[in-house]
């Protein structure tokens, strides 16, 4: 559990390979001083990624769109997205709704097929009870055949991908901090247990203490020295971690 200090383009490649990495860099979306792209770190994340692992990336659908070529040029390939629904969003004069929603990107290397891709499917335990039967015209995903399946009252059911968790507000150690459940998640979908864990963009360390709940290593880089430092006392103060989960 360890935030170094510095560009994470300067010491996060040579500390790989990664299983998971996870990253929040700014946007690019605003006129805010301190949200400017950060280039060329994508080519090194990909470089000390495991061939089996893959990245998260958080974002807006306007920063995607204005950075999708790097993701083609560093080889990686789209998988997923989830929607991060919150219950308190952000407003510019500019806008014609106010914004109460972020992406979560997954991506993985090109040269290796998905079913080789750490991917451990997540689940809610609030199904209802029911029978589906397909009916004979195709549904909208093309023609599948006839069958049905069976569920149960609060059984588990695939995790939607629109996720409503409260952010941070009032208790943010960073402007733009994830809640822990969220990054629970994902990290818990893309890294198996004990691996490493690489925060390219820690701000106040919310990533680390997600993998100190769920057992994985981590290893987070970030830039301002006095949020790292406040990072590092968010992680001091967590309790450990042992097989049987927290003490």
């Amino acid at each position: 559990m360890t935030i170094l200090t510095g560009d994470c383009r300067d010491h996060m490649p040579w500390h790989g390979p990664y299983d998971l990495i996870l990253a929040d860099p700014p946007y690019g979306d605003t006129s805010l001083d301190w949200d400017r792209r950060v280039e060329g770190w994508l080519p090194l994340a990909r470089a000390a990624l495991r061939r089996t692992g893959s990245i998260w990336v958080f974002g807006s659908l306007r920063s995607f769109m204005a950075t999708a070529d790097h993701f083609a040029a560093a080889g990686l390939k789209l998988a997923q997205e989830i929607v991060w629904e919150k219950q308190n969003g952000s407003g510019f004069h500019a806008d014609r709704f106010k914004r109460v929603h972020e992406l979560a990107v997954q991506f993985y290397p090109a040269e290796t097929p998905w079913r080789d891709i750490y991917n451990m499917v997540q689940t809610t335990p609030d199904a209802t009870g029911r029978t589906v039967r397909r009916k004979r015209r195709p549904p909208h995903t093309g023609q599948i055949a006839a069958g049905h399946y069976v569920s149960e009252d609060g059984g588990p059911r695939l995790m939607r991908s629109v996720l409503y968790l409260r952010n941070a507000h009032g208790r943010a150690i960073h402007p733009t901090e994830k809640p822990v459940s969220l990054l629970e998640i994902l990290i818990r979908t893309s890294c198996p247990e004990g691996g490493l864990v690489g925060d390219w963009f820690a701000g106040s360390g919310a990533a680390g203490e997600a993998c100190r709940l769920t057992g994985r290593r981590y290893l987070g880089c970030e830039i301002d020295p006095a949020m790292a430092g406040r990072a590092r006392d968010r992680l001091a103060s967590l309790l450990p971690f042992h097989d049987g989960g927290p003490t």
